[in-house]
């Protein structure tokens, strides 16, 4: 049942070239993936990856979160009736030549994951204890923050949080950067959380890639889920994930190719189908700090026009669009989802929010979505509420409180 609790405007934002939000208080990583391809990295082994964080990135929200409050909605909700929107078709057999982001083709491929290596022990937590991890992907060593919680573990292992952060330039990522305040938001309250570094970002091996025409950031935090679940202190039926901006779509992704994810939650996510992304996805001005490309930019569109080359555009062939996309397949979902989008985001419209909404209902999928009035793509104004949402979403169908 979709549960919308305050009123919002129907009308399709029209956004920009994406922005890298590096200056909210409220620690983010902005839509979208970098148009430069980043070599692998070797791990230096002489200094500590602690000691690479850089003491002027932006600050974090520095108050402790606090406990779940009760949650009331404060307005009635509104129905949405998408106006302009595409609506994916539903899908017929996969057309021939298959691509590697075809939910079908990622159902074929194994994640195994691996062992975990603890890299390196980072300062506690306020009740838990952190690390720089790694584990293999597709031959690729991944990075991860791996934090557990303090206390005797439950008799079935810990819940988890698999934590997919939105766009961050791949090239200055770093693992204990940014998303500092949600991770620890999770971790306090009894979750091992596992933050994955995508393949080509900070220290993981590999090349950056589009999350939009690639599977491998997907490939990536299926990998790590499988790898988390080989710790003892770990439950492995008891797991969501959630996801900002890019991360959101490939908890999305995620959660078609994968049936063991028991919920999703989704903050300002690109979750909407291919035509929507490049009809719906706009620059707004040409004051905007730091714009980011979109998917339908410089190098990183070059996916698109190949795709178009091979299959044929969004007319032409909306059969190949809908098998590359996971909405096509929201029937098929491995769990519920939680929505959450401000009405000012900049970054990414609320449109696919909205949309997404509207398509798991007629998908009969277990929904909520929160319209937070006047916030913008890092949810700042309504960072703590959207934190104890977010957290009694989890604990209701992850935890099973």
């Amino acid at each position: 049942m979709l549960k919308r609790f305050s009123v919002f405007s129907l009308s399709i934002l029209v956004v920009s070239f994406l922005t890298a939000c590096t200056g909210s208080p409220v620690p983010q990583a902005t839509v979208v993936e970098a148009p430069t391809e980043v070599s692998a990295v070797v791990l230096p082994t002489a200094t500590p990856l602690s000691a690479l964080v850089d003491s002027t990135a932006t600050a974090e929200p520095t108050t402790a979160p606090t406990a779940t409050e009760a949650l009331v909605p404060t307005n009635t909700p509104t129905p949405i009736t998408p106006n302009t929107a595409t609506v994916v078709p539903s899908v017929t057999p996969t057309p021939t030549p298959t691509h590697p982001i075809m939910i079908e083709v990622m159902r074929q491929v194994d994640y195994p994951g691996s062992e975990i290596t603890f890299e390196e022990t980072l300062e506690d937590g306020a009740n838990y204890t952190q690390y720089v991890v790694s584990y293999q992907s597709e031959g690729n060593k991944i990075f991860a923050l791996l934090t557990i919680p303090y206390g005797e573990t439950p008799e079935t292992g810990w819940p988890v949080v698999i934590f997919n952060h939105g766009y961050i330039p791949p090239e200055i990522y770093r693992t204990t950067q940014r998303y500092v305040a949600y991770v620890d938001y999770f971790a306090r309250n009894g979750y091992i959380v596992f933050k994955s570094d995508y393949r080509g970002h900070g220290f993981s091996e590999g090349w950056a890639e589009t999350s939009y025409g690639s599977p491998d950031y997907t490939a990536d935090v299926l990998n790590g889920m499988a790898s988390v679940k080989t710790l003892a202190d770990v439950d492995p039926d008891r797991i969501g994930f959630w996801g900002h901006s890019m991360g959101g779509q490939i908890t999305l992704r995620a959660m078609v190719v994968n049936d063991e994810i028991k919920a999703g939650v989704i903050w300002a996510g690109v979750i909407a189908s291919y035509p929507d992304i490049w009809t719906l996805w706009r620059q707004v001005g040409e004051n905007q700090p730091t714009p980011t490309p979109n998917p339908t930019f410089a190098a990183r569109g070059r996916w698109r026009q190949e795709a178009i080359e091979t299959y044929g555009g969004f007319d032409e062939n909306p059969e190949f669009w809908a098998a590359v996309s996971p909405n096509s397949y929201l029937d098929e979902i491995s769990g519920p989802v939680q929505l959450h989008h401000g009405t000012s985001d900049e970054v990414v419209p609320i449109v696919f929010s909205e949309l997404l909404a509207a398509e798991l209902d007629a998908a009969g999928v277990e929904n909520e979505f929160y319209v937070l009035e006047g916030d913008d793509h890092n949810i700042s104004n309504f960072f703590t509420l959207s934190m104890q949402r977010s957290l009694a979403f989890f604990d209701e169908h992850v935890k099973g409180e």
